[in-house]
């Protein structure tokens, strides 16, 4: 397992003529209690690769959703140790490929060593720690080597050239694309030069998938990144939203079975 699971993931939905689908939930939302179910719910809608978020006080890379479920989270007791455990049971049940999305500050806290290595117990893949550039992420990016974990980085619109290369050597697993400025949340429609971008990104990505997100949440969004390109898409808020507005599981599995669908348009 571990990051060749994630290039797995990207590489099976390729031979099926479609585009991968990254699920984004955070970890402990509702709460850790019924947080798991939620994952596997996105995970029998067919989600490739599920992002499980680790919630912090301060997370400078999300929008307004994300950051109330970090609190509902943070104010059921959830720490990076609950976020472990959800991983493990999501794991155990579904099988499919996990990242685990944190910040940088609860990883130091917890030790890089410490961290990678219990992570890799629980089944994670891969991290994305977006506060955390290339070249302060050697010592993180040899821990999770040493435990078989890819460390997946982002680009932006405003990444230059040469810098993409720099940061795709560092990458494993997919290399995760911001579609635009901003934080995470749900916009009504992706950029007009996604395409363009899409294609400036995968000339310098030395072959790794190449994954959109931010702003993407609707079954068309979905369409039009993998219509743009683009090896999948990532969803977050949408879902996220569907959690703090009550939906059970079940309405959560069917959000998801939809945008599945739209990657194989």
């Amino acid at each position: 397992m571990g990051w060749t699971a994630i290039a797995e993931a990207f590489s099976a939905a390729r031979s099926r003529g479609e585009g991968a689908l990254v699920a984004y939930l955070m970890g402990g939302d509702p709460d850790p209690r019924r947080s798991p179910a939620y994952l596997a719910a996105a995970a029998a809608g067919g989600a490739d690769l599920l992002e499980i978020g680790i919630p912090f006080s301060d997370p400078v890379a999300d929008g307004p959703t994300i950051q109330r479920a970090g609190v509902r989270a943070l104010r059921a007791g959830t720490t990076p140790e609950t976020v472990l455990e959800i991983a493990a049971a999501v794991k155990r049940e579904t099988g499919a490929p996990l990242v685990l999305m944190g910040y940088y500050n609860p990883i130091l806290r917890f030790g890089e060593e410490e961290f990678c290595a219990a992570a890799a117990e629980c089944g994670a893949d891969g991290l994305i720690v977006p506060d955390l550039p290339p070249e302060e992420a050697v010592s993180l990016g040899e821990a999770a080597g040493r435990h078989g974990l890819g460390l997946v980085f982002l680009v932006t619109p405003e990444t230059r050239d040469g810098r993409i290369g720099l940061i795709a050597a560092h990458t494993k697993g997919f290399l995760y694309l911001v579609s635009r400025y901003g934080t995470t949340g749900e916009r009504d429609q992706v950029s007009s030069g996604l395409a363009a971008l899409i294609g400036r990104v995968r000339d310098r990505a030395g072959g790794l998938p190449i994954a959109v997100g931010f702003g993407i949440a609707r079954p068309e969004h979905v369409r039009a990144v993998v219509g743009a390109g683009a090896d999948g898409a990532v969803v977050g808020s949408r879902l996220v939203r569907a959690v703090e507005e009550g939906a059970p599981p079940e309405a959560l599995e069917g959000l998801v079975r939809e945008l599945k669908a739209a990657t194989r348009a």
